[in-house]
């Protein structure tokens, strides 16, 4: 299976690990990412206003040379995989939208979201299967008590993720399971870490991600597994005060796989 994979500008710097463990459990479970020439920054927030279409545009050309070359289109960071994916609906929902854009791009054929925009963890559970995933564990998590962190972005809205249930997703749990881990369940695994408040609030982003973390501490997690990075950085702000450490969903794979 080969994929069309845009990695985000993070990805190569804060959040090597994210990538560097994705790339190698890829290789290992039979499946291929090929990062896109020339990727440009997908905009790292979706634009609210119905009329801006400036910072879509790097968006809809990832998308269109996924188009050209027949492929689903994978990512791994959660800020990256919600703007891609509601930029793609626009395009194949918003008739305004679709034409101002393609006009100002001049592509060879018009985009109209005809691309398939799926996480990492999609590819997992929906096309190698946490079945499959199991048998091919070498070096099981023994039981290790994790929690999932979803945050917002790869949830809501659900309309247009569609990615799980977004009060009570169980994708992550599924993962760890496969891998050996005990999935612990805790009630902030879906709330809001603080994202871009950290930028100009970060007393209440801190406070944010202490409740998550103190959560998840009173529910005897050891460890916290998330898909964003942005959501790492603000929960490892509180980290050394309950005691839970902060992961990447791809190190407990490259773990499990004897990768790491």
């Amino acid at each position: 299976m080969k994929y069309s994979y845009f990695p985000g500008c993070t990805l190569k710097t804060k959040a090597q690990e994210l990538e560097k463990y994705a790339l190698s459990s890829a290789k290992e479970l039979g499946f291929e990412l090929e990062e896109q020439m020339e990727w440009q920054c997908c905009g790292a927030v979706y634009p609210l206003a119905t009329d801006e279409i400036a910072t879509k545009l790097s968006s809809v050309r990832t998308l269109a040379s996924a188009k050209e070359k027949g492929e689903k289109l994978v990512t791994l960071c959660s800020a990256c995989h919600h703007v891609i994916k509601r930029v793609n609906e626009d395009m194949r929902t918003d008739e305004s939208i679709r034409n101002k854009v393609n006009n100002y791009l001049n592509l060879s054929e018009d985009y109209k979201g005809e691309v398939e925009v799926i996480h990492y963890l999609e590819v997992l559970r929906d096309e190698i299967g946490f079945d499959q995933l199991e048998k091919l564990v070498k070096n099981p998590l023994n039981k290790r008590k994790i929690g999932a962190y979803y945050g917002c972005l790869l949830l809501r809205p659900n309309q247009v993720m569609s990615f799980d249930d977004p009060e009570n997703p169980s994708t992550i749990e599924q993962f760890i399971k496969a891998l050996g881990g005990e999935p612990v369940k805790y009630p902030y695994r879906t709330e809001c870490c603080g994202g871009y408040l950290s930028l100009d609030k970060k007393d209440m982003a801190t406070g944010m991600a202490s409740n998550i973390l103190s959560s998840a501490s009173k529910h005897e997690i050891d460890e916290i597994v998330t898909a964003c990075p942005l959501c790492k950085y603000n929960l490892e702000i509180s980290e050394t005060k309950n005691g839970v450490t902060i992961s990447y969903f791809t190190e407990l794979l490259a773990e499990a796989l004897g990768l790491k």
